[in-house]
């Protein structure tokens, strides 16, 4: 694994590999998907060493599926982080796509906090509409959103695939 920064952050964004078996399933194609990058376990992303570099008053924004909404409220509280309010992405549907009886066409941001973190903005939904980009590409607009509600504060992206001004940046991709 890349080394972790040696550094304090106030905001964590971050947007773990999920373990997500191909299966037959439902692809557009009618055959399996296989990923393009590899994924973590529960156990391996729960033990990222995220509680290093928060600060004692930290925001965490983690990106999650459907599959482990539950897990991912677990490992936030295991990081030490107090999980808040689920921000949606709703994605049009492209095919079929991944799923069972319903097409998956959303994706969820958790925010969770831990100290006192004062928010500049405040919205008055915790759902957006978005076109999606490249297979787990995640919109910029949520990004943004951070950038705007919470000024001035030190941001780290986890699993990121590209630099961001005014971020730090971890992962294989960078």
């Amino acid at each position: 694994m890349i080394p972790f920064p040696n550094k304090k952050y106030q905001i964590i964004y971050a947007d773990p590999p999920w373990e997500v078996k191909a299966g037959p399933g439902w692809a557009s194609n009618g055959k399996s998907r296989n990923l393009v990058y590899p994924t973590m376990t529960l156990e391996e992303i729960k033990h990222l060493p995220v509680k290093d570099i928060s600060d004692k008053e930290c925001i965490l924004f983690l990106w999650t599926i459907n599959k482990y909404i539950e897990q991912s409220y677990q490992i936030t509280r295991f990081w030490g982080f107090k999980p808040s309010t689920l921000l949606i992405w709703c994605k049009n549907p492209n095919g079929i796509g991944l799923g069972g009886t319903f097409s998956l066409t959303t994706e969820y941001l958790l925010f969770a906090w831990k100290g006192k973190c004062g928010a500049e903005k405040r919205y008055d939904t915790t759902w957006w509409i978005e076109k999606r980009g490249r297979h787990s590409e995640k919109p910029k607009l949520f990004r943004d959103i951070i950038d705007k509600t919470f000024t001035n504060k030190t941001k780290i992206e986890l699993f990121a695939r590209q630099k961001t001004e005014g971020w730090d940046v971890w992962g294989n991709e960078v």
